[in-house]
């Protein structure tokens, strides 16, 4: 595949910032840089306008560490609550991920943020508190709270449960007037079970 050397115009992801003299596939520089005037052709005449690409990238670059600088400021002070399913024994069902911590941000404050700039180690599987790192831009990291909390309601102990049941289901024995009733119950599934079988003949 042909390669050609461009001298890029607005910071691309993966590719580089302005000013950066980078080699692409021809086609590729060809059909979208050229014509989206993401780059310019390498040539003596368009050297010349390294310096003003050099100037706005340094702005650009000011600009995004200043607003990183700023952004780290105001989410060191909140904490981002993550609510999450939970079995009785307190576990979680699945874990937290850097892409729910970014969802919550826009949501609950407004904050749109990169997920790939929340630094999880490994995706949270744990309630409670605790502090994730951010890598805002190479030259400013940051802090943020997240608190998981479990949505699942508390259920009362089985030992509570058992003390409010009356002394006659402790010892595993109805007592007579719940022997009856278990007596007419059974009696009358016996009855419907005839008339459905009689009406089934």
């Amino acid at each position: 595949m042909a390669k050609t050397e461009v001298i890029l115009t607005h910071n691309i992801v993966g590719l580089g910032g302005e000013s950066d003299q980078v080699k692409v596939a021809a086609g590729y520089a060809r059909n979208f840089l050229f014509p989206q005037r993401l780059a310019i052709p390498v040539s003596g005449a368009n050297k010349r306008h390294l310096e003003s690409l050099k100037q706005k990238r340094a702005e650009r670059e000011s600009h995004e560490y200043n607003a990183m600088t700023e952004l780290s400021k105001s989410v060191s002070k909140l904490v981002c609550v993550i609510k999450v399913k939970t079995g009785e024994d307190g576990k979680m069902f699945g874990t937290v991920t850097s892409g729910m911590i970014a969802d919550e941000l826009k949501n609950q404050f407004e904050i749109t943020l990169d997920k790939r700039k929340i630094n999880l180690v490994a995706a949270i599987r744990t309630l409670g508190e605790q502090e994730v790192a951010l890598n805002l831009h190479h030259d400013v990291k940051g802090t943020l709270k997240v608190r998981v909390e479990s949505t699942t309601p508390v259920v009362a102990p089985v030992a509570a449960a058992m003390d409010a049941k009356p002394h006659t289901e402790k010892r595993g024995r109805p007592n007579r007037s719940e022997q009856k009733v278990i007596k007419d119950e059974v009696g009358e599934a016996k009855r419907a079970a005839k008339k459905a079988k009689a009406k089934a003949e």
